[in-house]
């Protein structure tokens, strides 16, 4: 029998890669450190063009315009813009004082 299933809502970090180390915007060294230093290890680099990601399934390679997420469990991984615009909706977090 066919079920259906909803996902459930979760909050997750993710960064948008929108450029390649230009000034102003959030750059591919930006990203790579960020999985870097929550990892504490290499699992990400870069090489000018494309970010790579040492993910449990193999090397995932992200794109411009890509985005960047960090999932439930620590666990780095690209996403396609259009999947997670169809997925995601961004979160107003409120600063405790």
């Amino acid at each position: 029998m066919i079920k259906q299933y909803r996902k459930k809502p979760v909050v997750i970090e993710a960064m948008e890669f929108v450029t390649n180390n230009e000034p102003g915007d959030v750059t591919m060294n930006k990203i790579v450190s960020w999985v870097n230093d929550n990892q504490g290890i290499i699992i990400c680099h870069h090489d000018g063009t494309d970010i790579f990601i040492n993910t449990l399934e193999g090397v995932m390679v992200a794109s411009c315009g890509d985005f960047i997420i960090k999932g439930i469990k620590g666990e780095f991984y690209p996403c396609k813009p259009d999947i997670f615009k169809a997925t995601y909706d961004e979160v107003q977090v409120e600063v405790k004082k």
